[in-house]
């Protein structure tokens, strides 16, 4: 528990807005992608230009960091939830595909689960195609469960609830020899 307890504290605010917001900047302009720098910066303007007359520049830019700290702890969650709960040991030689599915689970699929973890709660599908809109998932997520069961590959679906359990002692160890 007192990993999960830290992991809860020290995550979100690791994953501060600032930082996210200067690397995808950084990410952008180091790569030349002159199109992605200039549709980012219109949602910047239509931000300021939306809500300044409002709220004054302060409170524009205390609602953007508040909203992009509130995020930055869902996505926390969300990660957590999928990832840190499995069993994980040293490299077995294990195929690519066998590797995802011990890596990650899912959880349990319901309009609740689907709209908290923006349909990441698919997340084996997620690992498997991620260049597939997360919207289909589920209408892929047969597909693999009857492959996993062809090929006696462990397919974990899990409810939200134990999904946010405390990791197994693997995972709880090799953080805690950082």
């Amino acid at each position: 528990l007192t990993f999960l307890t830290q992991t809860q504290a020290v995550g979100p605010p690791a994953l501060l807005p600032l930082y996210f917001q200067w690397y995808i900047f950084y990410f952008v302009i180091q790569r030349k992608k002159w199109v992605d720098l200039a549709w980012m910066m219109t949602f910047y303007a239509r931000i300021f230009l939306t809500y300044v007359p409002f709220l004054g520049l302060k409170g524009v830019l205390g609602l953007f960091f508040m909203v992009r700290f509130l995020e930055s702890i869902w996505f926390v969650w969300v990660t957590q939830m999928n990832h840190i709960p499995m069993h994980i040991d040293y490299d077995r030689n294990m195929d690519w595909v066998s590797t995802q599915l011990r890596a990650t689970c899912n959880v349990h699929r319901s309009a609740f689960n689907d709209w908290f973890s923006g349909h990441l709660n698919f997340q084996i599908e997620h690992h498997l195609f991620p260049t597939m809109p997360r919207h289909n998932y589920h209408k892929v997520a047969p597909l693999v469960q009857s492959l996993c069961a062809k090929h006696g590959i462990e397919y974990q679906s899990k409810p939200l609830l134990s999904a946010f359990m405390p990791p197994p002692p693997s995972v709880r160890d090799a953080y805690l020899h950082l």
